[in-house]
C-alpha cells in the first residue's frame, strides 16, 4: 500500500485554488513565508492574471501552495514512496521529501525567479504546449523556427519554447495540421538553451547549501531518474531550468514504485490528467479538486484500503 505525490508547475494558478488551506494551522508556516514574499493580500491579487502569472510571483504561489496543503495532509497520511514535481513544482516535491524546509523552498523559488527573469531580459519568449502532433512535425518546426523542446510530455504531446513570434508561427501551423494547442501563462522560454546563464547561476547558488537527503524517492525532471543523495538532486534542480524536462521518463520511473494511488497536490489538475492517460489501472486525483482535509484523506484511505 502506497501514495506518490506530484506537485504541479506554475500556469495552472486561479482565484480559487486551494481555498481550504488558508484556515489550516498546518499550513501557516508555508503561507506565512509566501506572504511575506507576495503579500498578505495574495488571495485577493490572484484575480489580476498579469501579477499572478508573472514569473516571480507564480514560482513563489505554486511552490508556497503546494507544501502548504501538503504539510496540512501528511500527518494525516501515509508517507509517500516517490515525489515528483513539474517544472518549478521540484522546489514544493524536495520540501515534502525533507530536502530543506519550507523557508528554504521559499527562497529558492525567489532566487530561481530572479535568475531566470535576469537570464531572459531583453527576450520575448514563451512556451507553447502541443497535443495530437507528430513528433517530426514538431522536430521540424524545432529547427525551421529556433524552437526546442521544453517538456517532453507524451509520444504526441510537447511544451514548445522560444521567442514569442516562433510560438505565434508555430501555433498556426500546428493548428492547420489538426493539433491542439495552448499557449501557457509562462512568460519566459524555461527549460530551454536560452536558460543556460540561470541554471548556472542557480547551480552556483545551491552548491553551498546544507541539504539533507530525501526521506523518500525524488524522480527528477532532468532525466526521469529517482534519487535521494544530495548532490544529484541538486544538479537535477539546477539542470532543469535549462534542458527538456523528460515528464515522460519521469512518469514512468513513478510508475515503478508501484503506488496504489497518485495524489496532485496544489493548484489545478493538469498532472492528474496526464497520469490518468499513462497509467489509467492507478488511482489519482488533485487536491484542488476537494474542499476539506478529511475529504482528501478519505479518497486516499479509500484506495489503498481497495488494495490492502
Amino acid at each position: 500500500m502506497s501514495l506518490a505525490l506530484l506537485f504541479p508547475g506554475q500556469g495552472v494558478q486561479h482565484p480559487d485554488m486551494l481555498r481550504w488551506i488558508d484556515v489550516l494551522p498546518e499550513a501557516a508556516a508555508p503561507l506565512a513565508a509566501m506572504a511575506g514574499r507576495l503579500g498578505r493580500d495574495w488571495r485577493l491579487r490572484l484575480a489580476d492574471d498579469a501579477w499572478a502569472t508573472s514569473n516571480r510571483v507564480a514560482q513563489c504561489l505554486m511552490t508556497g501552495t503546494g507544501l502548504a496543503a501538503w504539510r496540512a495532509l501528511a500527518g494525516r497520511l501515509p508517507a509517500p514512496v516517490a515525489v515528483a514535481g513539474y517544472s518549478v513544482g521540484e522546489l514544493a516535491a524536495f520540501g515534502a521529501a525533507g530536502v530543506y524546509d519550507d523557508e528554504t523552498a521559499l527562497a529558492l523559488a525567489e532566487a530561481r525567479s530572479q535568475v531566470m527573469d535576469a537570464c531572459a531580459a531583453g527576450r520575448e519568449g514563451g512556451l507553447l504546449s502541443a497535443s495530437g502532433v507528430a513528433r517530426e512535425m514538431v522536430l521540424a518546426l524545432c529547427e525551421r523556427l529556433d524552437l526546442a523542446i521544453a517538456i517532453d510530455v507524451a509520444p504526441d504531446r510537447v511544451v514548445l519554447g522560444g521567442s514569442t513570434d516562433a510560438l505565434a508561427e508555430a501555433a498556426d501551423g500546428l493548428r492547420s495540421s489538426g493539433a491542439d494547442v495552448v499557449p501557457l501563462k509562462v512568460r519566459i522560454a524555461s527549460h530551454t538553451r536560452w536558460m543556460q546563464a540561470a541554471s548556472d547561476d542557480f547551480a552556483a547558488q545551491l552548491a553551498p547549501m546544507p541539504w539533507r537527503p530525501a526521506g523518500t524517492w525524488v524522480v527528477t525532471n532532468l532525466d526521469g531518474s529517482a534519487q535521494r543523495a544530495v548532490p544529484p538532486l541538486k544538479r537535477a534542480l539546477a539542470g532543469q531550468i535549462a534542458a527538456t524536462v523528460r515528464w515522460r521518463d519521469a512518469m514512468e520511473s513513478l510508475a515503478e514504485r508501484r503506488p496504489a494511488c497518485v495524489l496532485e497536490v496544489g493548484a489545478g489538475s493538469a498532472l492528474s490528467r496526464l497520469w490518468r492517460t499513462h497509467r489509467p489501472e492507478v488511482p489519482v486525483r488533485s487536491v484542488d479538486e476537494f474542499n476539506s482535509v478529511s475529504a482528501v484523506v478519505n479518497w486516499v484511505s479509500r484506495q489503498l484500503d481497495r488494495v490492502a
